[in-house]
């Protein structure tokens, strides 16, 4: 019986579970998924297990995916460009890192039909997934990418990875065409992002990584102001169907069904 998690603290509000163990059963796999909350002090450990066979697999969300490196023996060309890990497995005698953030936020904008292509873009948040996404919007062409972090110093260390990103304080707003949320801020209901929306035109996208709940406040004050919005769950979706394709050498359909499943 093969072995699944995902990590992160919080971890309550993860829907991978429900998702991977649907493509399991669908694909008569003999396997589970289940989700960990943890500690950091706790990672060294849980890789042990990786190590030992007695774990198959992990998906690590925030506020693991950088600090979960040290305690591996190699990261992929992804997870090395971002200094993000979202994947873990073992192969030929290593616990490697991967990165399928890159190819989930990828897919999902393209499957929202907008182009990025000569876009500037406002980032809100500099851990987690922002890497991921700063790649993925690179690859796809985007004319200018600003950041902006509550604590400046992240956003600044950032920088050093990245240095065409152009950093602005945090509640600014610059002329953008798109801005991500790349934050937790709207896990909780009572939480909100410090934004000038009535000053923002109609015609922009805001796009939040966050997939559940289904409309943050972020998205809720976007839509009442007419911008075109979308939530992380196509994104979530297609970074776990990567996931799975590496640990079970199959990649799972993506269909209505799928996306039904976690409304």
């Amino acid at each position: 019986m093969k072995k699944f998690f995902v990590i992160g603290n919080p971890i309550e509000h993860s829907l991978s579970p429900k998702l991977h163990n649907y493509w399991i059963k669908l694909n008569n796999l003999k396997a589970f998924y289940d989700k960990k909350k943890l500690n950091i002090s706790e990672l060294n450990n849980l890789i042990k297990e990786v190590r030992e066979k007695k774990i198959d697999g992990l998906n690590v969300t925030v506020p693991f995916k950088n600090s979960v490196i040290p305690f591996l023996d190699k990261l992929s060309n992804e997870a090395q460009k971002t200094q993000s890990v979202n994947t873990i497995y073992y192969s030929d005698g290593m616990v490697i890192g991967h990165n399928t953030d890159i190819e989930g936020f990828e897919l999902a904008i393209k499957h929202t039909n907008y182009d990025i292509v000569g876009k500037n873009i406002l980032i809100l948040g500099a851990g987690g997934v922002s890497p991921s996404i700063i790649v993925a919007l690179k690859n796809m062409s985007a004319k200018k990418i600003f950041i902006s972090n509550r604590t400046q110093r992240k956003a600044e260390n950032l920088k050093k990875t990245f240095n065409e990103i152009e950093i602005i304080e945090w509640g600014t707003t610059p002329d953008f065409d798109m801005v991500i949320n790349a934050t937790s801020l709207g896990l909780k209901n009572d939480e909100n992002i410090i934004l000038d929306y009535p000053t923002v035109s109609s015609e922009k996208f805001f796009y939040d990584v966050i997939y559940n709940p289904s409309e943050t406040n972020f998205l809720k004050s976007a839509k009442k102001n007419g911008n075109k919005i979308e939530n992380g769950k196509k994104m979530f979706v297609y970074q776990a169907q990567a996931s799975f394709k590496i640990w079970n050498n199959l990649e799972p359909q993506v269909d209505d069904k799928v996306m039904e499943l976690l409304n």
